[in-house]
């Protein structure tokens, strides 16, 4: 499946069944704790991500929360 993810097109070894978001970003290497996600222009909240089903071509933008003071 390829996604486009912050820009960059990216191939992700999954299968389409299987293909939720929660899963592809874990597939990815992101703590759910740590990230924002933007599903083609819409901001998924992460309480939904487990049913979220991602398609080959879908457009992903994630943003890493950092903590500092």
């Amino acid at each position: 499946m390829k996604l486009k993810v912050n820009g960059e097109e990216k191939k992700i070894e999954i299968d389409q069944e299987n293909a939720r978001l929660s899963t592809v970003l874990n597939s990815m290497g992101y703590k759910p704790n740590t990230i924002v996600v933007e599903l083609n222009n819409l901001i998924i909240n992460s309480i939904k991500w487990e049913k979220v089903i991602i398609k080959d071509g879908d457009n992903l933008e994630i943003v890493s929360i950092v903590g500092g003071g």
